[in-house]
């Protein structure tokens, strides 16, 4: 059984010339900080109401009530905006977000979903219905719930990449202290 570890190099859209998105110092959309988990394959992320992200039991980003996604040194990952785009370093688009709902760059359809339930669903090209995963913990508002479909946009485009990067076998999450957070690293 073939193993890919999700190296989930963010901090490359954070690289030395990347500059901030340009409503980082003062925030985006208004975010509530759960605690949760993401389970989907081998890989868990956790969410803390201080804003730590682990992945399988490692400190890997942080998220905080101004919508703001970064790694461990600060750099930034992402800034859901009050409108709903998320964006980038480099004011890079990186999508659109709802509270249930996620779309891709130039995208007019959700390619992803965090139910009510806490079940992730996302779309394949065709339409067709994936699991995608769950959720436990987001249902406490629905800030709360965006914060988790946030994460799940996030990571969740990392592991489509991975995923069409192997056609022979599924893929299979094993992450770890490699996760991948540095600098230097690329990002989808």
């Amino acid at each position: 059984m073939r193993r890919l570890a999700l190296v989930m190099p963010l901090s490359l859209l954070a690289a030395c010339a990347a500059t901030p998105p340009a409503n980082w110092a003062r925030g985006g959309a208004l975010l509530d900080l759960p605690r949760a988990r993401w389970v989907y394959a081998d890989l868990a992320v956790d969410v803390m109401p201080d804003g730590k992200i682990f992945v399988n039991g490692d400190h890997e980003l942080n998220v905080d009530r101004g919508g703001r996604v970064f790694g461990l040194e600060a750099e930034p990952v992402a800034l859901l905006e009050q409108d709903g785009r998320v964006t980038g370093p480099n004011d890079d688009a990186l999508g659109k977000i709802g509270v249930l709902h996620a779309s891709l760059p130039g995208e007019a359809n959700a390619w992803l979903t965090v139910a009510e339930s806490g079940a992730v669903i996302r779309y394949a090209e065709d339409g067709e219905r994936q699991t995608f995963g769950v959720w436990l913990g987001c249902d406490a508002t629905a800030r709360a719930h965006q914060t988790c479909t946030l994460i799940t946009h996030v990571l969740g485009m990392r592991i489509r990449k991975l995923e069409r990067q192997t056609t022979t076998e599924p893929v299979r999450l094993g992450l770890g202290s490699g996760f991948g957070f540095g600098v230097g690293s690329p990002f989808p």
